[in-house]
């Protein structure tokens, strides 16, 4: 695979899961909204996005800022990862 593909490739997957990500803590939060406060979502992404914080606007802020960068993080690491594998094993 030449760099340029490799490149495009990160590309594309940082911007799928990202997005991906995103919309998923925003259907999160939307449903911490609609539903009591007994099954709510958020206890579960706290630990997981440092600076989010139930109902505040830089919460929800840093939230969503958190979820789309885990999405980067996950391309920049797994891309080059499956590939590596992908050549060794086949």
């Amino acid at each position: 695979m030449t760099g340029s593909t490799a490149k495009s490739s990160i590309l594309v997957w940082g911007w799928a899961l990202s997005i991906f990500l995103l919309i998923t803590y925003l259907i999160c939060v939307a449903f911490g909204l609609l539903v009591p406060a007994t099954i709510h979502m958020h206890e579960a992404w706290a630990p997981l996005l440092p600076g989010f914080d139930w109902l505040t606007w830089p919460g929800f802020l840093a939230g969503a800022v958190e979820s789309f960068l885990y999405g980067w993080y996950i391309a920049l690491l797994g891309v080059p990862l499956y590939r590596f594998f992908r050549s060794r094993i086949g």
